[in-house]
């Protein structure tokens, strides 16, 4: 049903994503909305999703998906399209799948502390002690004074005996340069600032060798897409997994809902009083008749009468008029009859014509008069009445298939949803079809019903389905599928059923990160490529180092990451189904 602004296009299980572009495509609405049914497989890829999505916005038109199924929102939501519950539901578009932040790591180091300098404010002389002054020249080297005590032994001679010496006006005496002591404060502040030029050396090395260096080890792999297709038998009398019947044990949940409705009564029927009066039958026949009492006569008019005694009608006589026997109707007799229902419309004049019910066709009848009827109309419900009341019942699936839900996993159980089911309704009113009411009201109880399991036991089940599939000695199972399977019911009752569960499952090489940062640390990057390209399932290695000065890769596993990129993936399909029911 299609107008100029909005069109509703229902979607089949089996339609192909190509197709569904193209009912997209063709449709004359501005807003289309797509009813999904459940378990719709085309809409479980994010690839279709943005096929979709970008169809619509190619042909300018918004598109809404109707559905609730919680496993398309994250991909609707990924693909920005918007989805609704109900044709009659607020369109939105759900939350995307969120992805952890990456953080860099930040390494902080300690730096010792400085030693403690020496007191440049004394000078060598003070610290030694001696007794003899030194001064400062304008080179920077001090130079000693001696006193006249440290002359040699000539020289007190000489001035003994009074012998001058002569020394040249305007000059003074030159200080040996040979006695010059080195500048000690200069050389102690020269050896401070090495001493912790060096340590900072030390210590930047150490950062650069040991905090910066990163490795990043990136594995590209092959892998092996696995259909399973596993039969399953739910038993709530189980009390351990069966794997060699694939009997599972199971929970199952109750729900019980009332649900009421009043609607006004539209039956009418008249309480008036009924019409009486007399038949008079007669009898050409050849013998006579009996009329059993509560036997009906209806008039022309359609109004009938009933008989209130048993009448038995003589025979007539017959004339020969040359003609042939002409019947003298003296074969009568005369019965009470009273209206069959209340009402004015059974008052009627005496001479009326009368059809006897299941009377001879040799009998005729004709009526008195028919008096004493009244009309007194009242309500009264009828059978449309009921079944409106029912119909004005709404029942919210969602809402009772999440409460069933939290039943389960109040308990540990996994909700198998496919398993849930309404049961027969109990319906009762409160007046029956024909009583006397203005408003009927209808009430209605349902046990609704699921089944829960452990979903250990689904994914032993799957890996041993996976397994029968697979090279164990060089594959293991990345992923069993179990948690985006889908379930067919085969067949159910209140403790047992059978369920199918399909899924697709990933199987590739066993890769452990904590071994390969291990067995890495502190090597060279091509031992390394070489170790793990051995693996035959790893399809190539690629490893960065950062900073460019750093060679090898980092001792502390801490410092290396390994990435196991998502493996290319080849589809291999399973037929069977896993298990007997």
């Amino acid at each position: 049903m299609a107008t100029n602004d909005k069109d509703t296009i229902y979607i089949d299980i089996d339609d192909e994503i190509t197709g569904i572009i193209d009912k997209l495509g063709t449709s004359k609405g501005k807003v289309v909305a797509l009813v999904l049914p459940k378990r719709a497989s085309v809409f479980q890829s994010i690839v279709n999703m943005k096929l979709l999505k970008r169809a619509a916005d190619n042909a300018d038109k918004h598109l809404v998906l109707i559905t609730s199924e919680a496993g398309l929102m994250p991909l609707a939501g990924a693909a920005g399209v918007h989805v609704a519950k109900t044709l009659t539901s607020r369109p939105e578009i759900p939350s995307g799948p969120q992805l952890p932040d990456d953080k860099e790591e930040i390494v902080e180091e300690d730096v010792a502390d400085e030693e403690a300098p020496l007191d440049p404010n004394k000078t060598l002389g003070q610290l030694a002690g001696g007794g003899a002054a030194a001064t400062v020249g304008a080179d920077g080297v001090e130079t000693l004074i001696l006193d006249d005590e440290d002359l040699p032994p000539e020289a007190d001679a000489a001035k003994a005996a009074g012998e001058k010496t002569f020394e040249p006006p305007g000059k003074k005496k030159n200080k040996n340069k040979k006695l010059a002591v080195p500048n000690f404060e200069r050389f102690r502040l020269l050896l401070i600032g090495g001493g912790l030029l060096l340590i900072l050396l030390i210590f930047g090395l150490i950062f650069a060798t040991v905090a910066l260096p990163k490795a990043t080890i990136s594995i590209k792999t092959d892998a092996t897409s696995v259909d399973t297709s596993v039969g399953l038998n739910l038993a709530t009398a189980a009390t351990k997994l069966d794997e060699a019947t694939n009997t599972v044990p199971a929970k199952l949940a109750t729900v019980p809902k009332t649900y009421t409705q009043q609607v006004p009564t539209t039956g009418q029927k008249n309480n008036g009083n009924k019409a009486s009066g007399s038949v008079k039958i007669i009898n050409c026949g050849a013998s006579s008749v009996t009329i059993p009492a509560g036997n009906g006569f209806s008039s022309s008019s359609s109004q009938t009468y009933i008989s209130t005694e048993s009448v038995t009608v003589p025979k007539s006589t017959y004339d020969n008029s040359g003609n042939g026997f002409v019947c003298n109707d003296d074969g009568n007799a005369t019965v009470n009859v009273i209206a069959q229902s209340g009402g004015s419309s059974y008052n009627a004049p005496a001479g009326g014509t009368y059809k006897i019910s299941n009377g001879p066709a040799s009998t005729t009848a004709k009526g008195g008069t028919m008096s004493g009827g009244t009309d007194s109309i009242v309500q009264i419900v009828n059978q449309n009445d009921i079944t409106a009341a029912k119909a004005k019942i709404t029942v919210n699936d969602a809402d009772i298939k999440t409460a069933l839900d939290a039943l389960l996993k109040k308990d540990g159980y996994f909700s198998v949803t496919a398993t849930y089911v309404a049961g027969t309704p109990a319906v009762t009113t409160s007046a029956n079809v024909g009583d006397v009411a203005n408003n009927v009201t209808v009430t209605q109880t349902v046990s609704y019903t699921m089944f829960g399991v452990h979903k250990d036991d689904l994914r032993k089940l799957a890996s041993n389905d996976i397994k029968k599939q697979i090279d164990t000695n060089k594959q293991s199972i990345l992923s069993d599928g179990v948690d985006n399977a889908n379930y067919n019911v085969d067949n159910i009752s209140a403790t047992t059923t059978q369920v199918t569960m399909s899924g697709k499952a990933t199987a590739g090489p066993d890769l452990d990160i904590a071994t390969i940062k291990q067995n890495a640390a502190g090597k060279k990057p091509g031992p390394v490529k070489s170790e793990l390209s051995d693996n035959p399932d790893v399809k190539s290695v690629d490893i960065k180092l950062s900073p460019f000065w750093v060679s090898s890769i980092p001792k502390k596993t801490s410092r290396i990451t390994v990435n196991i990129a998502k493996p290319d993936v080849t589809v291999k399909t399973n037929s069977s189904t896993g298990g007997s029911h």
